[in-house]
């Protein structure tokens, strides 16, 4: 006996319907699993063409170096390789170096580096055709300067992927206005460096490139999101280089390699051709700014970008000159410190840094005041975090789609994709154990509706105008905090964001921050660490010593931060810092 079954279309029992019904559903199944299969195999083949066009680029890049070298056997490449960029523009100037001899050394390593650090996306081949139009450009401050830039920075006919799928093969349609004035400075980019999955991550790793290393110990991560840059830099690949500040993108690998790194005020620079994976958030603003081996550099390259060339290029941005006299200034400063910021403990090195760099200005004749962040336990999650990811982290999360999700960021992505009620169930649930981990779980929801993100724009102007007063109070200068260091082992930024809080900060409150490098992590520092507990008590604050255990040598910073626009001041300030502190003077 046949069963009939109730068919809906028709709305009427006829036998077999159900089977038809059946086999319909097992064939969009079908379907479905082979459109998500050719998906994956394209992802997988797309990242596969970008790494073979990165290695082509590597090969013709050794064939050059190679031949410029059989050309050139009195060369010695690594004394040019030492020079500052202060001495490399020197010379070139003076015409003792050529721009090709010091496009040909920092190609060849740069490549080097490329093979045991995986610090670069790939070699700009145009540049070597560029160094006839470089001769037209002999009176650029940056004349013959080989300059690397962030995998985000448009250079024509090269993709800006920000470490995500969806953003390979499609080749920028023209160059930056940052590169396109340096390369009117003179300047030569020639290679764009790696950064971490859709560049919200201070690690530096992602599905197409892979993992990035640390210069100063290959099993750290040199952080991110301008990681490569500051690898390459750090490890001597690259004098001057540019990268992108959202939340201590420029500052946490600077602190991590070594170097020197300024985040300016968000607008001194055009960012017209700078790509993002978070377009359209306005509560955290970022900054496009320079990266080098010593305050100077970043100075040199200040003042070589804020040119009438780049505010005719983009009118939008304010036709502020480099203050020659505000960075020249002799003036003692009044200095506002602080060691811990409230919302997240730093670690014993990080103390140390602070509690001597604040001695040593003292000695020089400067005034230091102790300063308190006012409410961070508001402003990280309420401001920073729900403004970032206002859209419930829509936007974020569309960009990595396509592909697999890097290790080093899948556990950071996992809480984003949870439906909007889960997040708050997580949130009440886990407050009356871990407060701090709760208010970040809940701002992980962002605003529900226009007028409430509104509101959420007017709290970050009424937190900047209270900030503001208090440094107004203290008759404050500028501001010497701790930096986050020292660089992290694999696998810990991603479960770690709550330490950045010294550092997006600034991008809230939209004042100037740098970084220099002070000292090293002592073996004192390391048996501290194993004592360390934190403020909280929570898993974020017991998961900060295995991140950073094993960092004997490694580099420690401090930050300076001045107003808005007053990135001079902040640059002065910088300069004092490396001149008194002992990482800098060898004592």
């Amino acid at each position: 006996m046949r069963t009939a079954s109730r068919c809906p279309s028709v709305g009427w029992s006829e036998p077999g319907c159900g089977a038809v019904l059946a086999g319909v559903a097992c064939g969009a199944g079908a379907v479905f699993i082979l459109y998500k299969w050719r998906s994956k195999y394209r992802a997988r083949r797309k990242a596969e063409r970008a790494r073979l066009k990165r290695e082509a680029s590597f090969r013709e890049v050794d064939t050059a170096v190679q031949q410029f070298k059989e050309k050139h056997p009195g060369t010695d490449y690594a004394s040019i390789l030492s020079l500052s960029l202060e001495e490399l523009s020197s010379r070139l100037r003076e015409r003792s170096l050529s721009p090709e001899t010091v496009l040909h050394t920092y190609m060849g390593k740069a490549l080097e580096l490329s093979r045991t650090l995986n610090c670069t996306t790939g070699f700009l081949l145009e540049s070597r055709d560029h160094l006839p139009q470089v001769e037209q450009c002999t009176e650029g401050l940056l004349y013959g300067v080989p300059v690397s830039i962030k995998d985000n920075v448009a250079y024509k006919g090269h993709d800006s992927s920000c470490g995500v799928l969806s953003k390979l093969e499609q080749p920028e349609p023209e160059d930056s206005v940052v590169v396109q004035v340096l390369k009117k400075q003179g300047a030569i980019p020639f290679v764009k460096t790696n950064i971490p999955q859709g560049m919200m991550s201070y690690d530096c790793s992602n599905p197409i490139y892979g993992r990035s290393l640390n210069p100063c110990n290959l099993n750290k991560t040199p952080g991110g999101s301008s990681g490569g840059e500051g690898a390459l830099i750090g490890g001597g690949g690259s004098v001057l280089g540019l990268g992108t500040d959202i939340g201590g993108s420029i500052r946490i690998p600077a602190s991590f390699c070594g170097i020197c790194g300024l985040k300016p005020t968000a607008g001194r620079f055009s960012t017209r051709g700078i790509q993002s994976c978070v377009s359209g958030q306005k509560s955290v603003l970022s900054s496009l700014g320079p990266m080098a081996r010593d305050v100077e550099g970043l100075v040199l390259c200040m003042k070589a970008l804020l040119c009438d060339h780049m505010f005719r290029l983009d009118p939008t941005v304010p036709p502020i000159p480099f203050n020659e006299e505000m960075y020249t200034s002799s003036k003692p400063l009044r200095i506002g410190y602080y060691e811990s910021d409230g919302f997240h403990m730093p670690s014993p090195s990080m103390s140390r840094a602070v509690r001597e760099t604040k001695e040593r200005l003292q000695k020089a004749g400067h005034t230091l005041i102790p300063f308190t962040p006012p409410h961070l336990d508001y402003a990280i999650p309420e401001l920073v975090l729900r403004g970032i990811l206002a859209d419930g982290a829509a936007t974020l999360l569309k960009s990595v789609t396509e592909g697999s999700i890097d290790p080093t960021v899948n556990v950071q992505i996992i809480p984003y994709k949870l439906p909007r009620f889960l997040k708050k169930i997580i949130a009440v649930l886990l407050k009356p154990l871990y407060p701090r981990v709760s208010s970040s779980f809940s701002a992980l929801c962002g605003v529900s509706s226009i007028p409430d993100l509104w509101k959420q724009h007017v709290a970050v102007q009424d937190y900047c105008h209270n900030f503001i007063s208090e440094w107004r109070k203290r008759d404050l200068d500028v501001l010497l905090c701790p930096m986050l260091g020292p660089a992290y082992n694999p696998n810990y930024c991603g479960k770690l964001m709550c330490t950045i809080s010294c550092v997006v900060l600034f991008n809230l409150l939209n004042f100037p921050a740098g970084v220099v490098p002070v000292t090293t992590v002592t073996e004192k520092d390391e048996e501290e660490l194993q004592d360390y507990r934190g403020i909280h008590g929570d898993p974020w604050d017991k998961l900060f010593i295995p991140a950073l255990s094993g960092g004997q040598g490694l580099p420690i910073a401090v930050q300076c931060v001045a107003l808005p626009w007053q990135d001079e001041l902040c640059l002065r300030f910088m300069k004092e810092v490396q001149t008194l502190t002992a990482y800098n003077s060898k004592e």
